[in-house]
């Protein structure tokens, strides 16, 4: 059984009196009525009816209307025919097949997009994010939070490799960008219809982190712990080059630091010059003039080398700039079952 905690940004030993202790109450007044499970595909043809088998007396035991909205994100395996068969024996269960493979984060999008409900719960098909969290979740929602984060407290598929560089990723970017982002946080969480709405209209960018987007949100957020479960089957689908490209894009898209650093390298660049100024000087009043050949080398290789990691930094930006002035779109449907598109 998959233990959960929840943390709330609340605290207790504060009185609560006033307007606040009546937007307190008002939290939980307005229930949700209709939840939408919002889940990416690719390449799941091993687990889509054991998920769909473990993830529906869920939704059903809530008393909550509910679909369940799944996106193939251009599946070259049988998952197509697998969803179009789920569909058909369910009018809950909805279906949006992509043209071809636009990535995890289109996919979420699109379910966001496209779902219809008071509150959405994003979450991959391999049950490792487990649908025995869903209820909880939907009793957050009906005590009026908008954002629910789910916070990984162990992951073993992971492996120590990625674990130590997820936790490093996370520490760099919460340093560098004003936007923190909940450490082990990951692409299983919950948002509320407004919520949603505002990602639809305003959180457009073709280089994205959808997580980094719900955490800079605002509105009423908590969080809920879990173990993520053994991968039902098949592999990660981001291999270590794909999940450095990922982590180098989203720190650029959510900090101008990496664009600084020419003003910290030339000060820097300023005071080593000087200091070796003064020891020229120093060893021409001592021994006479200084053999400064290699010394002189060296610099110029640690100076070019900073140069050409700040031309790339500036490339990278340029690049993203590139890809969202370009325009294209984030998806694209070629088929819905259920679904009007």
């Amino acid at each position: 059984m998959n233990k959960i905690n929840s943390t709330e940004n609340t605290d207790e030993s504060i009185s609560i009196s006033g307007d606040f202790k009546d937007f307190k109450e008002s939290l939980g007044n307005n229930p949700i009525e209709k939840v939408s499970l919002v889940v990416s595909v690719y390449n799941e043809e091993a687990v889509l009816v054991k998920f769909y088998k473990e993830a529906l007396p869920y939704l059903k035991n809530t008393g909550k209307k509910y679909e369940i909205l799944f996106v193939n994100d251009g599946s070259i395996d049988s998952s197509r025919q697998i969803l179009n068969d789920i569909a058909a024996g369910d009018k809950n269960v909805k279906v949006l097949h992509f043209s071809r493979n636009f990535g995890h984060e289109a996919a979420m999008i699109a379910g966001i997009d496209y779902a219809d409900a008071d509150a959405l719960i994003c979450m991959d098909a391999d049950l490792q994010h487990p649908p025995s969290c869903i209820p909880m979740m939907i009793e957050k929602f009906d005590g009026g939070y908008d954002i629910i984060s789910m916070i990984r407290t162990g992951n073993k598929s992971a492996g120590i490799i990625k674990n130590i560089a997820s936790n490093g990723f996370y520490t760099v970017i919460n340093i560098l960008s004003d936007t923190k982002i909940e450490k082990s946080a990951s692409d299983f969480f919950g948002i509320s219809k407004r919520a949603a709405e505002i990602l639809k209209k305003s959180y457009r960018e073709k280089v994205r982190f959808l997580r980094g987007f719900v955490q800079n949100l605002g509105f009423n957020k908590t969080t809920l712990k879990y173990e993520a479960g053994i991968r039902a089957a098949g592999q990660s689908k981001y291999s270590i080059k794909k999940l450095f490209r990922f982590s180098i894009n989203t720190i650029l898209c959510f900090s101008d630091f990496p664009l600084k650093l020419g003003i910290y390298a030339g000060i820097s660049a300023a005071v080593l010059g000087f200091i070796m100024m003064v020891y020229t000087i120093y060893s021409w009043a001592s021994v006479g003039t200084p053999n400064g050949y290699a010394t002189i080398i060296v610099l110029l290789c640690f100076m070019f080398a900073v140069l050409f990691v700040i031309v790339g930094i500036i490339g990278q930006y340029i690049g993203i700039i590139f890809s969202e002035l370009k325009d294209r779109p984030i998806y694209i449907i070629e088929e819905g079952k259920n679904i009007k598109i």
